[in-house]
């Protein structure tokens, strides 16, 4: 399995750009679909954005379609997620997940490997 570190997080105004990274330990890294996800306060953890092993295979959650970007670094072990035109609706703690898989595929539930999450905040 991988442990996973996200950083990248911080204080910004409606409008910026921020990238978040998750940077995963561990030898495996390549065979786990990674996913970021997301939960405000008062608020239920929401999908975000997944990515296969390779890189091939992307999905968003439709609120952050064509604003929000996922990628991977399979090299340095390193996913992104990076952030355009935020709202302050983005506001809260985001969250890496991973999954080991045998195949190139994605999915947006079932991961079992979780970082300890960043906090985003957008001022209007």
């Amino acid at each position: 399995q991988v442990q996973l570190v996200e950083s990248g997080g911080g204080l910004v105004q409606a409008g910026d750009s921020l990238r978040l990274s998750c940077a995963a330990s561990g030898r495996t890294f390549s065979r786990h679909n990674m996913a970021w996800f997301r939960q405000a306060p008062g608020k239920e953890r929401e999908f975000v954005a997944t990515i296969s092993q390779s890189g091939e295979y992307t999905a968003y959650a439709d609120s952050m379609k064509g604003r929000f970007t996922i990628s991977r670094d399979n090299a340095e072990n390193t996913v992104y997620l990076q952030m355009n035109s935020l709202k302050p609706e983005d506001t809260a703690v985001y969250y890496c997940a991973a999954r080991y898989t045998y195949f190139d595929d994605i999915r947006r539930s079932g991961f079992e490997t979780w970082g300890q999450g960043t906090q985003v905040t957008v001022s209007s």
